[in-house]
């Protein structure tokens, strides 16, 4: 009988190290595994409160003092000096009586004939004379000083975007353009009599400033009736620039009259331009007294200076004493 053989298996070196670093590795994670205690749980989510993002979303008003010695600094690096600036060419030439004039002439205004091209919005009427911007110049000073007087209001009256601000005769929106952009939409609201300011603002002003879809509310009227701004609100503010020295004192105390009711308690503030002879030719005492069973009082006289040219305007300031 042949004697059995004995078979030897070889292992080569590389397999085998291989070999052996794979099982350790392997115990290791089998290790960690038991070892392992999962994480504390996250606090809970501190996300913003309302009230931090309004805050975030508030608009700055009045140029700050960084702000006004920013733009002393560009004229002056640009080497700007006030002079007479010589029309030439490539600025057009033409005054707005020539571009008025150039309108009618050459039939600058088009409108579709078709009916079913006259759906256009293009052919809604606009007055020549808003194209050439004539109601710029209705004020008796420069159309910036609107900015002016939002700036001083606003800040007067602590107002937010939050707001509801109404204007009693808005006129072209000098000033009402720009509390209806700082205010959230429908917060402002205007009474004004006059037909063409009413045209210029939906057919100029407010398209041209991309203000349509704040809208506000712009009622023709001048009877000091405020039915049709509805109810069920206080008005943080309500202002009329250069507005009650043109209508009869009785009108004015009936439009205070109506007010009172519809402006915040204590927070809320009355402004009125120029002067306050509506109450002043009454008498002191007799004005105080009839403020008083309004429940209105008066609060002082501000100047407040222009800072786009030389000028400055004198405001009074009322509030509601009575909640």
């Amino acid at each position: 009988m042949a004697p059995s053989s004995t078979r030897t298996v070889v292992i080569p070196v590389p397999t085998l190290i291989l070999t052996v670093a794979g099982a350790v590795v392997f115990i290791f994670f089998l290790m960690s595994s038991f070892s392992y205690s999962p994480p504390p749980p996250s606090p809970p989510c501190s996300c913003p409160t309302v009230q931090t993002t309004n805050q975030q979303q508030q608009k700055q008003i009045s140029p700050t003092a960084d702000d006004i010695q920013w733009v002393k600094t560009q004229i002056q690096l640009n080497g700007l000096h006030m002079q007479d600036n010589v029309l030439r060419k490539g600025i057009n030439p033409r005054t707005r009586a020539q571009q008025l004039q150039d309108l009618i002439q050459y039939k600058g205004i088009s409108h579709y004939e078709k009916e079913e091209e006259a759906k256009n919005h293009t052919s809604l009427p606009c007055p020549n004379e808003l194209l050439v911007e004539e109601h710029h110049s209705n004020y008796g000073e420069p159309w910036a000083g609107g900015r002016d007087v939002f700036e001083f209001l606003a800040e007067s009256s602590k107002i937010t975007p939050e707001s509801r601000v109404l204007e009693i005769g808005c006129g072209t929106l000098r000033v009402g353009l720009h509390f209806i952009d700082y205010l959230v939409p429908q917060h402002f609201h205007c009474l004004e009599r006059d037909e063409l300011s009413l045209m210029a603002a939906f057919r100029y002003e407010l398209p041209a400033h991309g203000l349509l879809q704040k809208r506000p509310l712009i009622v023709k009227g001048e009877d000091m009736d405020f039915e049709r701004f509805g109810s069920g609100f206080d008005y943080d503010l309500i202002y009329a620039s250069a507005v009650f020295l043109h209508m009869p004192d009785k009108l004015v105390w009936v439009g205070l009259e109506r007010l009172v009711g519809r402006l915040k308690p204590l927070d809320g503030r009355i402004f009125v331009s120029h002067n306050v002879k509506f109450c002043s030719r009454l008498g002191s005492d007799e004005c105080s007294k009839r403020l008083k069973s309004l429940g209105l009082e008066y609060l002082g006289k501000h100047t407040h200076d222009s800072l786009l040219f030389n000028h400055y305007e004198i405001w009074f300031e009322f509030r509601r004493f009575k909640v």
